[in-house]
């Protein structure tokens, strides 16, 4: 039997450069009144659509398969971010977010139907709902403390990225180095094929 290497891979939109920049300027605005809080380098901010963990190479090959078979008949999606929340809520905040608004209906429909045709190839389904958000940190504390938030939500206003049009989704290695992780893109998936 050989040992097959594996990769940690997940599927995501990955996010235009403007946008980062947006987000770092959101980061930016929340540090000055966020204390506790290990905040998310711009680069590994994607719009997650499924984690796989840890798979063998065949295994790409088939996700792969399937996430072409229902990118091909898609149209590109416009998104943009606003309003940061925390999951799993306020009172307790693990991870620190901004949510998405657009055409989230169309990409929950996506990201159901691939994680459906998946789940027949026995890639397990998540148990919570699908709620598109990029992440912006998390807290430091195991015990969900993130001191200055209420202050911080009250001005909610002010924590905007900009309209952007997703045209397909990519195939993401992620490769856990000790500065935090490095992503790689394996493949990407444009919508209408």
């Amino acid at each position: 039997m050989t040992d097959e290497k594996t990769k940690r891979v997940f599927l995501a939109i990955d996010l235009p450069d403007d946008i980062k920049a947006q987000l770092i300027a959101i980061q930016d605005k929340l540090k000055f009144l966020l204390e506790d809080v290990r905040w998310t380098r711009p680069e590994g901010i994607h719009l997650t659509l499924k984690f796989f963990g840890n798979i063998v190479d065949k295994d790409i090959v088939r996700i792969s398969e399937v996430v072409e078979r229902h990118t091909k008949n898609e149209r590109p999606m416009a998104l943009h971010g606003e309003k940061v929340g925390a999951f799993p809520n306020f009172q307790r905040p693990r991870v620190l977010w901004l949510g998405l608004n657009g055409d989230i209906e169309r990409l929950s429909v996506l990201q159901k139907a691939i994680e459906n045709d998946l789940d027949r190839y026995g890639y397990k389904k998540e148990k919570r709902g699908f709620k598109p958000h990029l992440t912006l940190g998390r807290a430091k504390s195991s015990r969900g403390i993130i001191l200055g938030l209420p202050e911080a939500i009250k001005r909610e206003d002010t924590y905007k990225a900009g309209r952007f049009d997703s045209y397909g989704l990519t195939l993401f290695e992620s490769k856990l180095k000790p500065g935090g992780a490095v992503y790689a893109k394996l493949a990407y998936f444009p919508f209408g094929g």
